[in-house]
């Protein structure tokens, strides 16, 4: 019985092998740790999906594997291995998923921009990709349903679709740099973020505006981070439109109800966003914990895929470092994105002279396909018009 790499989640094609905690020969139990593997952002352990011996491993720590690609093949008891009375094909592979996943001739989808949680069957001879995709088909000219699909559960890739037009990887970019070699490739969370990036780049129509909190009049310099946290709040309960998802395929656009906060962490591994959840119903105290919590545990990468997903606003607060005004970039298929400089300290007009007050500069970005000026203007201003409360 062969285990393929499941699909963690993470919607990536691939993960590396960090470590493994088995051996070829060794016996191991379901749900036994069977090796580490490091995804976009995260390190996971794979569970075993069956009791049994290890036959072969087929690969070693440091290999990148493709999701649904052969991991371990196992010698199992003969009761474990019947998959029907009929002479069924064995069930580890209908799925690529940890355990047992039914087969049948319809599969099942989330749509997972707009109305999130619904679910349809769909044929599977309808060709099945992601919106940057099919837009990327149609400017090539390519006919998605002559495309090979090797994305995962059936997906058309990007790969596929240059392939299909006779456009290789080395065509797209500039001409490779002398010396790279396969040591020299992007991986895990940097990986991640030359891709995310390169989908904010060709997708979303950038917007950003720039302006400054006066927080001279606070009565101590407090915490920022969770003023700013608070202050987002402000903005979105004032102007809901920039909390939301947006598919251009509809095109549509969903309101979010709850403040799901994206907070972007600097480590030595690359940019980590996990997330804050709920941040309307927490205290201060209460946002406090979790963002220490959580920023611990993305610096030691033991934060989960779970608690990096569904976001629906993003916060950089770059300032803790250097620079005043940045055009940080929206990630879809959320719509905005707010960032925070290091603090200044200004001449601004007084009552009757020149005063120096501390200023916090703030840039936000928006994509100006789903939201307004006015929408991105009005969230601004109540998010300017809370910081600069005393308290």
């Amino acid at each position: 019985m062969t285990f393929n790499l499941p699909d963690l989640g993470e919607g990536l094609p691939e993960a590396e092998i960090v470590s493994w905690h088995v051996k070829e020969g060794q016996r191991v139990e379901v749900d036994q740790p069977l090796l580490s593997v490091e995804t976009a952002k995260a390190v996971v352990d794979v569970p075993s999906p069956y009791s049994g011996n290890i036959v072969r491993l087929h690969a070693k720590a440091g290999d990148t594997v493709q999701t649904g690609r052969p991991l371990v093949d196992f010698d199992l008891p003969s009761q474990a291995t019947k998959a029907s009375d009929a002479g069924a094909p064995a069930q580890a592979n209908q799925g690529m998923v940890v355990g047992h996943m039914a087969t049948r001739n319809e599969e099942l989808v989330d749509h997972a921009i707009v109305g999130r949680g619904r679910r349809a069957y769909r044929d599977r001879g309808r060709v099945r990709a992601a919106p940057a995709v099919r837009m990327l088909a149609k400017r090539l000219g390519v006919e998605l349903s002559a495309c090979s699909a090797t994305g995962r559960h059936g997906l058309v890739s990007v790969d596929d679709v240059l392939a299909r037009a006779n456009l290789s990887k080395s065509q797209q970019r500039a001409p490779a740099v002398p010396g790279l070699t396969d040591a020299d490739k992007l991986r895990g969370p940097r990986k991640a973020m030359a891709q995310s990036m390169s989908l904010s780049r060709d997708e979303i129509a950038m917007c950003t505006i720039f302006d400054d909190a006066d927080i001279d009049a606070w009565q101590n310099r407090g915490d920022i981070s969770i003023r700013l946290v608070r202050a987002i709040a402000a903005g979105i309960k004032a102007e809901p439109a920039l909390n939301a998802w947006f598919d251009p395929a509809g095109p549509s656009r969903k309101l979010m109800e709850q403040v799901h906060l994206a907070i972007a962490v600097d480590t030595n591994d690359g940019l980590i966003v996990p997330v804050l959840r709920d941040v309307t119903s927490q205290s201060a105290p209460q946002l406090r914990a979790q963002l220490d919590d959580i920023k611990q545990r993305t610096r030691a990468r033991t934060i989960t895929p779970e608690e990096m997903r569904d976001y629906t606003f993003t916060l950089s607060n770059f300032g803790t470092v250097a620079g005043r005004y940045a055009t940080p970039l929206v990630v879809p298929p959320t719509v905005a994105i707010l960032a925070a400089g290091k603090l200044q300290r200004d001449v601004v007009a007084g009552a009757k002279a020149p005063e120096i007050h501390v200023r916090l500069p703030l840039s936000l970005t928006f994509d100006h396909r789903c939201v307004t000026g006015g929408e991105a203007l009005r969230f601004l201003a109540a998010v300017i018009n809370d910081l600069q409360s005393p308290n």
